[in-house]
């Protein structure tokens, strides 16, 4: 981690972000009004619940411009939920599957398979940095303040009125809400409706 060299690890850093804007925000917010407008009730269900699941990426950011290091943690997990999140539900992949071709049924296939791929690549990178996120001299260091960078630039352009803490504490709200609503999936749920989504 710390043998990479700077100047690469920030260009790898701001590609990563600027990947996560397209393929996690503005393609399937396109695919998801697309959805809308063809009535296809499949993969508007299937961009809802995505939605609900990437919010971890929003809150991973503004625990980062808050300086709160388990941020990495979030990160790590919005990058292996989202996959599953894509995937899991048995009942959308076959009305998926059965979904004479169209444009947006094949934009969408491709955008799941490309976000599936990033978030692969992406759990990896992060994963690297896990000791950022039990250590505070590590979290200090250099290679784990560039992944500060971008979420702070972002609060410069969109929250500049804001003090990193406050926004901070908004992550954690966020982080909160999220985990007691993934808590209740999980241990009430997943048991009642199994993997289909349409319960």
């Amino acid at each position: 981690m710390n043998s990479l060299d700077p100047g690469l690890l920030q260009s790898l850093v701001w590609m990563d972000y600027r990947l996560a804007v397209l393929l996690t925000v503005f393609l399937p917010l396109i695919l998801l009004i697309w959805a809308f407008v063809r009535q296809s009730s499949a993969i508007q269900l299937l961009l809802t619940i995505y939605w609900k699941v990437a919010s971890l990426l929003m809150i991973t950011v503004y625990l980062m411009i808050g300086g709160f290091s388990f941020a990495f943690v979030t990160g790590l997990m919005a990058r292996i939920l989202i996959p599953v999140g894509l995937w899991f539900w048995d009942d959308l992949n076959e009305e998926i599957r059965e979904q004479p071709n169209s444009l947006l049924r094949f934009l969408l296939v491709s955008w799941r398979w490309a976000v599936t791929i990033y978030s692969g690549i992406g759990a990896v990178a992060v994963a690297l940095f896990l000791p950022c996120a039990f250590s505070n001299l590590q979290f200090a260091g250099r290679a784990c303040q560039t992944w500060l960078e971008p979420p702070l630039l972002y609060k410069h352009y969109f929250h500049f009125s804001y003090t990193n803490g406050f926004l901070g504490f908004f992550g954690l709200v966020g982080l909160v809400i999220y985990l007691l609503v993934l808590g209740y999936f999980l241990l009430v749920k997943l048991g009642r409706q199994g993997r289909s989504a349409m319960n």
